[in-house]
């Protein structure tokens, strides 16, 4: 996670290497390398190693972190502070691109409305689309499919739609899929013996439901 996101946390690729650095030595045990051990390593001087440090410490990236074990301080370096930038980081990278998602979803949303309406919403009718995804918690792809079921129902209004929703909610469906069964179950025609298998599928109106 370092090597790839070490560009989001202001880091130099100097600095990454001498906290990979860091690393290699915590790992096998040496938990405070001096700044000559880690310049033997790097092309830095035991100087520039320390002032990396002191920036580093500095950025909250690393922190020196002081013991007692039995009547004698140790000292050892402690990269948690770095993990934990770098896991906000991320947090921070998937709440954007969630809100961007999100954003363009009710975009395209708002976009379908007006071309099956053939106008522009109205400010009521932008606010009650707005209600179903915040108030009432229904996804982009129910709120399309219930316009779907309006469209097919030539009941192109949003009273209808929002009643089509009402319904859907109460009967805890949530899904695409459990709406695609639920529908078909309403289009199923009762058959009759003298009634032909073919046909069109009954209409079934929702705000009589």
């Amino acid at each position: 996670m370092l090597l790839e996101h070490y560009r989001k946390l202001h880091l130099s690729e100097t600095e990454c290497m001498l906290i990979i650095q860091i690393h290699s030595f915590v790992e096998r045990g040496e938990s405070f390398p001096t700044p000559d051990q880690l310049s033997e390593r790097m092309a830095l001087t035991e100087s520039e190693c320390l002032k990396i440090i002191q920036k580093l410490i500095k950025k909250n990236h690393l922190k020196i972190e002081k013991q007692d074990i039995d009547g004698i301080q140790t000292e050892s370096y402690s990269l948690e502070p770095l993990w934990e930038c770098i896991m906000l980081k991320l947090a921070e990278d998937n709440y954007r691109i969630k809100v961007a998602e999100t954003m363009e979803n009710q975009t395209d949303l708002y976009s379908l409305f007006e071309q099956e309406f053939g106008r522009p919403l109205s400010p009521l009718e932008c606010e009650t689309l707005a209600m179903w995804i915040d108030q009432d918690e229904h996804s982009t792809l129910v709120i399309k499919a219930a316009l779907r079921e309006a469209v097919i129902s030539n009941k192109l209004n949003f009273r209808y739609i929002d009643r089509i929703l009402f319904e859907w909610k109460k009967k805890g469906i949530k899904s695409v899929e459990e709406i695609r069964k639920h529908s078909e179950n309403f289009r199923k025609p009762a058959k009759k013996p003298e009634e032909s298998s073919e046909g069109p599928a009954p209409f079934y109106n929702w705000l009589e439901n």
